[in-house]
């Protein structure tokens, strides 16, 4: 009788010790234990990183040098208008380039009078009358800008006025004929580079986004 007894004790002292030593192995594990991480989990988040106070502002040196009194001015514009980016600046002036310079060859000014000042639109008029009392016509291709670049930029905190000079390289195909319809200059296939510079002003903040033409010099 003892015998049977003896090694139901020793078993159960087994079992109990086996049972200890899986717990201090594999730990102990409380209701639904969550799944290992995946390597994408585990990784770190990417570091974002924010614009530095007083760090270079890429939307400005990308079109003129940093530290310059046209960076400044610039600057200013910024501050005094969160909306205004330098970069959409460039691509409209382009656009405004080819529509003011198209207008002026062909002698239709309605369309570009509301982006020009009162003086360059009188001197368009001028110059379109002209022509006209010569009897002639100008027939022209617009093709593109090859170059566009900011030359200047000034701000006036006063009155919030601000003015960017830009240097326009376009190309274009054009003619001039007399009252009879012949070609007295020009050459209809020849493609020929123009070089003009354009100072566009705006007074910031307001509703009206247009900038307006306010002086030439080809």
């Amino acid at each position: 009788m003892e015998s049977p007894l003896i090694e139901l004790l020793v078993l159960a002292g087994i079992a109990v010790f086996l049972i200890l030593r899986l717990k201090s192995v594999l730990g102990t594990r409380e209701g639904f234990e969550k799944p290992p991480l995946s390597d994408l989990e585990t990784r770190k988040p990417d570091r974002k990183f924010e614009v530095i106070e007083g760090s270079p502002d890429d939307d400005i040196v990308a079109y003129v040098d940093e530290g310059t009194a046209a960076a400044f001015a610039l600057a200013d514009m910024k501050r005094a208008d969160s909306s205004f980016q330098v970069a959409e600046f460039v691509q409209g002036a382009r656009g405004a380039y080819e529509m003011i310079l198209m207008g002026f060859e062909t002698g239709e000014l309605d369309g570009i009078q509301p982006f020009i000042s009162d003086e360059i639109f009188q001197s368009f008029v001028d110059a379109v009358a002209a022509r006209e009392d010569q009897g002639l016509s100008i027939d022209a291709e617009f093709i593109g800008v090859r170059e566009t670049a900011i030359a200047d930029a000034t701000f006036d905190a006063a009155t919030s006025t601000a003015e960017i000079t830009v240097r326009f390289v376009g190309e274009l195909t054009s003619v001039v004929r007399d009252r009879s319809g012949e070609i007295i200059e020009g050459d209809p296939k020849a493609v020929k580079r123009q070089k003009d510079t354009w100072t566009f002003s705006r007074q910031m903040g307001r509703d009206d986004p247009n900038w307006l033409l306010v002086a030439t010099d080809a």
